[in-house]
Protein backbone atom coordinates (compact mmCIF):
# COMPACT_ATOMS: atom_id res chain seq x y z
CA UNK A 1 0.00 0.00 0.00
CA UNK A 2 0.77 3.29 -1.15
CA UNK A 3 1.77 5.83 2.17
CA UNK A 4 0.36 9.35 1.99
CA UNK A 5 4.00 10.12 2.26
CA UNK A 6 5.19 8.59 -1.20
CA UNK A 7 2.12 10.31 -2.79
CA UNK A 8 3.07 13.48 -1.53
CA UNK A 9 6.52 13.05 -2.64
CA UNK A 10 5.42 11.80 -6.32
CA UNK A 11 3.06 14.61 -6.61
CA UNK A 12 5.53 17.18 -5.45
CA UNK A 13 8.12 15.76 -8.50
CA UNK A 14 5.91 15.83 -11.24
CA UNK A 15 4.41 19.62 -10.21
CA UNK A 16 8.01 20.37 -10.05
CA UNK A 17 8.43 18.57 -13.58
CA UNK A 18 5.97 20.39 -15.50
CA UNK A 19 6.74 23.43 -13.54
CA UNK A 20 3.73 24.21 -12.02
CA UNK A 21 3.06 26.26 -9.77
CA UNK A 22 0.80 25.52 -6.50
CA UNK A 23 -1.83 27.49 -7.41
CA UNK A 24 -1.85 25.95 -10.65
CA UNK A 25 -2.43 22.90 -9.40
CA UNK A 26 -4.88 24.01 -7.05
CA UNK A 27 -6.86 25.56 -10.25
CA UNK A 28 -6.02 22.54 -12.27
CA UNK A 29 -7.04 19.86 -9.38
CA UNK A 30 -9.57 22.11 -7.92
CA UNK A 31 -8.93 22.00 -4.66
CA UNK A 32 -7.94 24.64 -2.77
CA UNK A 33 -4.52 26.19 -2.45
CA UNK A 34 -3.94 26.01 1.76
CA UNK A 35 -4.83 22.11 0.86
CA UNK A 36 -2.12 21.49 -1.42
CA UNK A 37 0.32 23.67 0.34
CA UNK A 38 -0.51 21.30 3.34
CA UNK A 39 -0.04 17.96 1.34
CA UNK A 40 3.02 19.28 0.04
CA UNK A 41 4.55 19.93 3.03
CA UNK A 42 3.64 16.98 4.81
CA UNK A 43 1.11 19.14 7.29
CA UNK A 44 -1.98 16.80 6.20
CA UNK A 45 -2.47 13.55 8.24
CA UNK A 46 -5.27 12.42 5.78
CA UNK A 47 -6.78 13.43 2.24
CA UNK A 48 -9.87 12.12 0.97
CA UNK A 49 -9.94 10.31 -1.58
CA UNK A 50 -11.62 12.45 -3.83
CA UNK A 51 -9.30 14.68 -3.62
CA UNK A 52 -6.26 12.68 -3.85
CA UNK A 53 -7.63 11.47 -7.34
CA UNK A 54 -8.21 14.89 -8.51
CA UNK A 55 -4.64 15.99 -7.71
CA UNK A 56 -2.95 12.56 -9.10
CA UNK A 57 -5.47 13.25 -12.77
CA UNK A 58 -4.26 17.03 -12.99
CA UNK A 59 -0.84 15.80 -12.90
CA UNK A 60 -1.54 13.04 -15.11
CA UNK A 61 -1.23 10.89 -12.54
CA UNK A 62 -3.38 7.16 -11.06
CA UNK A 63 -3.74 4.88 -8.66
CA UNK A 64 -3.20 1.64 -8.98
CA UNK A 65 -4.51 -1.61 -7.48
CA UNK A 66 -2.92 -4.50 -6.41
CA UNK A 67 -2.84 -7.64 -4.14
CA UNK A 68 -1.39 -6.94 -0.57
CA UNK A 69 1.42 -9.61 -0.28
CA UNK A 70 3.82 -7.17 2.39
CA UNK A 71 6.93 -8.48 0.02
CA UNK A 72 6.10 -11.85 1.01
CA UNK A 73 6.44 -14.55 -1.91
CA UNK A 74 3.15 -15.57 -3.55
CA UNK A 75 2.15 -19.71 -3.32
CA UNK A 76 3.22 -19.19 -7.52
CA UNK A 77 6.81 -17.60 -5.94
CA UNK A 78 7.42 -20.55 -3.59
CA UNK A 79 5.72 -23.65 -6.63
CA UNK A 80 7.71 -22.07 -9.29
CA UNK A 81 11.10 -21.96 -7.31
CA UNK A 82 10.25 -24.97 -6.25
CA UNK A 83 9.98 -26.55 -9.58
CA UNK A 84 13.70 -24.51 -10.61
CA UNK A 85 15.23 -27.24 -8.16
Amino acid sequence: MESLESIRAAIVSKRKAFALRQQDLARLSHVSLPTIKALEQGRVAELGFNKVVRILAALGLELHLREANHGRPTLDDLTNEAGDD
